[in-house]
């Protein structure tokens, strides 16, 4: 008799966002014609940089001539990107990365899910709360939550993250074996200071405990004091995994490509107590379970490293983040309290009067067929807060600031 993982069915029957999309759908399908301007899901609408195109044009180009065609790719990634990685990402910040601690992907959320291969069971993990989804579902799946209580895991200590104490995550007064932080933050758009970094990484060091460290939106970052990789911190390479995506930074939501930092320097403990490389462990897993990204896609994330990309990307972002400043200004102007929107693309808004999240999202979705994401999805503490997210069009983001404005 076959038998399934039992994990799997803790799980909440969908996804927060298949959840969003399934309420939106319902509404569309009673009342006809509705005009719904979504600002829940991270989406971008901004198509890809000329620069981009001109790569992935070149790409296919030799794809279809024998003398450049390319088969199977290393499982890794191509040295081009690697090295663009290393050289733009880590060096020109005075960090020391080698080209065989970077592993190209198809974007962050899959190896933030699936770096739990390498762990054991009986890791207790630590999230900051709200907190991203596939942080908790994929070590739910992977047998390390414990069981649900309350809206929360038995086996994961949650480190609130709210307006009272500005949004700052606490070290944990318990022993937590895996960490989870992802600055800027999604969902709550806010940011980590240098010196609190420093105490994580302090912590991680004094604990032997690892950091999973989500970088995905800090091109996002406009404050100069703002660390973009926690590998700028002293001693981080020992303690932590870096996590990376073109999705936000380049638009790649639909071409695929990111990148994880696993350091050699890190280290883990196998039953023997024995001290084991996780740089060896996850190429190892890799090479079994991952095809590669395409030679196309990566073609297409190295020409985000040249001159041209680099302001191309810039203006990108630049367009996002004046969208975040119109949107947090209208909002403000209604009395809301608003957060984030200033290094990240993401707005996190107290509901008014007290309001459930659930209920302030039907009533915009209802009165000003706009749709946010309800910060209850992200977590505990999340209850009370709503997202927006301001990688719509600039008329959509507009209008719909307009419309909530306006709504009866």
């Amino acid at each position: 008799m076959a038998n399934i993982n039992d994990n799997f069915q803790k799980l909440q029957k969908s996804y927060l966002f298949i959840e969003i999309a399934n309420k939106v759908k319902a509404y569309k399908d009673s009342h006809a014609g509705a005009d719904i301007i979504s600002l829940g899901i991270g989406d971008v609408t901004q198509p890809l940089a000329p620069v981009v195109i001109e790569a992935m044009q070149k790409a296919v180009v030799e794809m279809g001539n024998k003398n450049t065609f390319k088969g199977y790719g290393p499982e890794h990634g191509y040295d081009f990107l690697r090295r663009a990685i290393v050289e733009n990402d880590f060096a020109a910040r005075n960090v020391q990365i080698d080209l065989d601690e970077v592993f190209v992907n198809d974007g962050a959320k899959s190896d933030t899910g699936n770096i739990g291969d390498i762990l054991g069971l009986n890791n207790t993990i630590c999230v900051t709360d709200p907190i991203y989804p596939v942080y908790i579902d994929s070590n739910v799946m992977g047998g390390r939550a414990g069981d649900q209580e309350n809206g929360t895991w038995s086996n994961i200590v949650y480190v609130p993250c709210t307006a009272e104490n500005h949004f700052t995550p606490q070290i944990p007064d318990r022993h937590v074996d895996i960490i989870y932080l992802c600055y800027p933050n999604n969902p709550t758009g806010t940011v980590i200071s240098r010196e609190e970094l420093e105490k994580w990484v302090s912590y991680a060091l004094a604990n032997h405990s690892i950091i999973m460290y989500d970088a995905a939106y800090e091109a996002y970052i406009q404050d100069e004091a703002i660390p973009h990789s926690i590998y700028e911190i002293e001693g981080a390479k020992k303690c932590a995994i870096e996590f990376h995506s073109y999705s936000k930074t380049a638009g790649f939501t639909g071409v695929r490509c990111g990148f994880t930092i696993v350091p050699k320097e890190l280290t883990a403990y196998n039953g023997n107590g024995e001290e084991v490389c996780l740089n060896q462990l996850w190429a190892r897993r890799q090479g079994t379970k991952y095809n590669g990204t395409s030679y196309i896609s990566q073609r297409a994330a190295e020409a985000t490293y040249t001159p041209e990309g680099k302001e191309q990307i810039k203006a990108s972002i630049k367009y996002y983040m004046d969208n975040a400043r119109i949107m947090r200004d209208a909002l403000k102007r209604l009395g809301l309290a608003v957060y984030g929107g200033e290094n990240a693309p993401y707005l996190w808004v107290k509901t008014p009067d007290g309001v459930s999240s659930w209920k302030f999202f039907d009533e915009l979705l209802r009165e000003a067929h706009v749709v946010c994401t309800p910060g209850v999805g992200f977590g505990p503490s999340g209850e009370g807060y709503v997202r927006f997210t301001a990688f719509g069009s600039r008329e959509n983001c507009i209008e719909a600031m307009y419309r909530i404005s306006t709504r009866h």
